[in-house]
C-alpha cells in the first residue's frame, strides 16, 4: 500500500514554449515549492502553494502576533529549482516565519511577506534570515535527502547560509 503513495517532489522548470497568446506574462509556478520547519523537522509540503499544507490546515490566522499567545514559531520555505545543462539544482530559497497554536486553531502570518519571500526565491535570492541554527540543520538535512545532486550544484551560497 505504501509503495502506490506518491511520493512528494520538488518540482522542476518546465520546458514549455514561451507565447504571446492568453496567459502570457503569467507568473510560472511549476519551479517552486514549499518546505515546512516545525521544530527540528523540516518535511516537503505540496499543500504549501495554497496554503494547504498540512501545519496550515484548520488554523485561522491572523495578521496580530497577540491573537496566537500560545503559538509556536514555524517556517514555510518557498524552494526554486531551476536547470542548467549539468541538471537541476536549488536556485533560490527563502524562509517566512509563522505562529501556530494548533489547539486553539489559531496562527499568526503576514501574507505580503510570504508573498514577496517567494518572490525573492524565483528571483533567485537566498533569505534565510531568522533561521535557527537546528531549523537550518533540518532544513538542510531535507534538501540533502531529497536529491544530494541538486544539493551539490547548487551555489555555494547556500551552502555557507545552512552551515
Amino acid at each position: 500500500m505504501e509503495a502506490d503513495k506518491k511520493k512528494l517532489a520538488l518540482n522542476i522548470v518546465s520546458s514549455k514554449v514561451n507565447h504571446k497568446g492568453f496567459g502570457a506574462g503569467a507568473i510560472d509556478l511549476s519551479n517552486v515549492s514549499g518546505v515546512i520547519i516545525d521544530g527540528d523537522e523540516a518535511y516537503l509540503d505540496e499543500g504549501t502553494l495554497h496554503a494547504k499544507s498540512k501545519i496550515e490546515k484548520g488554523i485561522k490566522f491572523s495578521t496580530n502576533k497577540e491573537d496566537v499567545p500560545n503559538g509556536r514559531k514555524a517556517w514555510i520555505v518557498w524552494v526554486a529549482v531551476d536547470r542548467t545543462e549539468e541538471g537541476a539544482y536549488y536556485a533560490g530559497m527563502s524562509a517566512c516565519e509563522m505562529l501556530v497554536d494548533t489547539e486553539a486553531r489559531r496562527g499568526w502570518k503576514i501574507l505580503a511577506d510570504h508573498v514577496n519571500k517567494m518572490d525573492g526565491a524565483m528571483k533567485r535570492k537566498f533569505i534565510l534570515e531568522g533561521l535557527s541554527d537546528g531549523e537550518k540543520a533540518a532544513l538542510k538535512k531535507q534538501l540533502i535527502s531529497h536529491n544530494e545532486e541538486w544539493w551539490n550544484r547548487s551555489d555555494q551560497v547556500l551552502k555557507d547560509a545552512l552551515s
